[in-house]
């Protein structure tokens, strides 16, 4: 049974927290302040994060980089800000990954298990079988959101993973960017943001690290097609 740390000062939130992981079999501990969380982070011998970056006392930002300095279990940091330049502090900073609030239970259920999974940590509640989506090397997990290319895996941010697979679900189709803003953002597309073309620039580099094919094509003036 993995054991998790919830480092959380919203009464509610934290609550919520627990109930779903321990509903879903894990061991759980929490903390309302960022030093109370760095105490039990000493104190327990914890397999996995869940960290808010708005704490009172100690902040999330100062816990991660304490745990990143002595600890090799993941972290998910949980943020209500969405800028670029947040995500890319919280990674600089040591987490492993991100979700921002609100949140869909289901989805940190998911990323709680990509985690575990990549650390080699089996948790009772993680799926035997899993869905999976091929497409040539690439092979997609969609209950733990693990992506594979030539059996290596890609680390993968939920955009970029939604991306892949609404792609991978019908590889001969042109996908503009306005419809893949639309599905991944539930937001209306008004033809002057880059987030798509960002999205799709860091998904090629991440694949060009495991092999030299190229999976995605630009169809100038429409958007992106896989290489069938």
């Amino acid at each position: 049974m993995a054991k998790i740390l919830i480092v959380e000062d919203d009464n509610d939130i934290n609550l919520l927290i627990q109930k779903l992981f321990k509903k879903e079999k894990f061991e759980v501990i929490s903390a309302f302040s960022g030093t109370e969380g760095k105490l039990l982070i000493d104190m327990h011998n914890v397999d996995i994060v869940i960290c808010d970056l708005m704490l009172p006392g100690l902040s999330g930002e100062e816990l991660i980089s304490y745990i990143r300095s002595k600890y090799d279990m993941p972290i998910i940091a949980l943020t209500a800000k969405g800028s670029l330049e947040d995500k890319t502090n919280i990674f600089q900073l040591g987490a492993d990954d991100y979700i921002t609030k609100p949140f869909e239970p289901k989805e940190l259920i998911l990323r709680i298990n990509a985690q575990l999974r990549r650390m080699g940590i089996i948790a009772e509640n993680v799926l035997k079988k899993e869905s999976i989506l091929k497409f040539k090397d690439i092979v997609i997990h969609l209950d733990s959101m693990i992506v594979e290319v030539k059996k290596s895996k890609v680390e993968l941010t939920l955009k970029e993973f939604q991306i892949l697979e609404i792609m991978m679900r019908n590889p001969n189709r042109v996908y503009s960017k306005d419809f893949l803003y639309e599905q991944i953002s539930g937001n209306g597309y008004y033809g002057d943001d880059n987030t798509i073309c960002v999205h799709v620039s860091n998904i090629r580099k991440k694949i060009e690290k495991v092999t030299k094919e190229e999976y995605i094509s630009t169809v100038w003036g429409i958007g992106y097609k896989l290489n069938t």
